[in-house]
């Protein structure tokens, strides 16, 4: 078993707290990905789990057992760095193989037959004799890799470890991320800022802010059923659009009040809707029958091959809408948006809290 349990973790700074009282499941031959911005605590977070930081308060169980106090080399995992952290006079053969060299009882042959089967798994066979210095960033990456694979640990932790690539090689290796998982059922922890990592490679997500947990689950879930305003604002590229509640849409007030309460047209509540969900029309007969909409102006239009978003100025506010490529807008031009209603959220004025609709 290689589930990972964190109860109640903290950990605190003389002047600061890292992360707070944090409780965590991660299942067994799960995929799970901290998620958030800078300085939310997902880093801390995995440093606590490798044994690199040491824990302020809580318990953390690897496998079942209790190794809140154990030493790193106690806990049966493997890192991989943002940095790859490779020993640059060394192949990438030694690089792969030292670890165990040093640290196991394993015979030579054995740990040969590691190398190897990890090399080929990852493609680099060919690159055994070379050196860090003669690879790419892409290859660096994979070799940091096959240095975790060849110890066989119970959990995997990586932290950011594709954010030194470009986008097109970040893409690719995505995809062999997930496939390696997917062919071994390995436990993986993943730190990255970047929601796209989140939402691609994730079996569940944990979002972070302030060193709390925000939200937990699939990355669709989170997606479309957003705890918070702040999950809202995070996850989803483009963000999702906040527009408040129309002060002359009586219709609208009335739906609002009887589905979410009164809470729902507080100043300051706010209601969310991710590009998709808008769509765009003109003249009064694009409003007609929708208790809710909302008159903006054509800013600009991006067009991106497939799609495009509209900038629409609503009030002062920039939202985004997203439509058909060959859709006809000029600048300045009058529109009318309208929501889906199925798929609208609405956000507490005070605690930023996604309001329930009532059944």
């Amino acid at each position: 078993m290689a589930a990972i349990s964190l109860q109640g973790i903290s950990k605190r700074y003389r002047d600061h707290t890292a992360v707070e009282h944090l409780d965590l499941e991660v299942q067994d031959g799960e995929f799970m990905v901290l998620v958030g911005p800078s300085g939310c605590g997902k880093s801390t977070t995995l440093r606590l789990i490798a044994g690199l930081e040491d824990i302020s308060e809580g318990r953390l169980l690897i496998g079942g057992r209790d190794v809140t106090h154990a030493e790193p080399h106690e806990r049966d995992i493997a890192m991989v760095f943002q940095s790859y952290a490779l020993y640059p006079h060394m192949t990438v053969h030694m690089n792969m193989a030292f670890g165990l060299l040093r640290t196991s009882k394993l015979p030579k042959e054995q740990i040969e037959q590691r190398v190897q089967d990890a090399a080929q798994r990852l493609q680099i066979t060919k690159l055994l004799q070379r050196r860090p210095n003669e690879l790419s960033g892409g290859q660096r990456q994979r070799v940091a890799i096959g240095r975790a694979l060849v110890r066989q640990p119970k959990v995997f932790l990586f932290d950011e470890p594709l954010s030194n690539l470009d986008a097109k090689l970040r893409t690719h290796m995505r995809g062999e991320l997930e496939r390696l998982h997917a062919e071994l059922g390995i436990t993986i922890v993943y730190v990255t800022h970047d929601q796209v990592e989140a939402m691609t490679l994730g079996t569940r997500i944990a979002v972070m802010e302030g060193g709390r947990l925000q939200q937990l689950g699939a990355p669709m879930e989170v997606y479309r059923q957003p705890a918070t305003r702040f999950v809202a604002s995070f996850i989803g590229s483009p963000e999702m659009n906040f527009l408040p509640v129309p002060p002359d849409a009586v219709a609208g007030r009335a739906w609002l009040n009887e589905r979410y309460g009164a809470a729902a047209l507080q100043p300051g509540a706010m209601l969310g809707l991710r590009p998709e969900e808008l769509s765009l029309g003109s003249g009064p007969a694009a409003a007609e029958g929708a208790p809710l909409h909302w008159s903006g102006t054509v800013q600009r239009v991006e067009r991106l091959g497939a799609e495009a978003y509209a900038q629409i100025d609503v009030a002062g506010a920039e939202v985004l809408v997203r439509t058909g490529a060959d859709v006809e807008l000029a600048a300045a031009q009058a529109i009318v948006l309208t929501p889906s209603l199925a798929r609208l959220r609405v956000f507490d004025a005070q605690s930023g809290a996604a309001l329930a609709p009532r059944a």
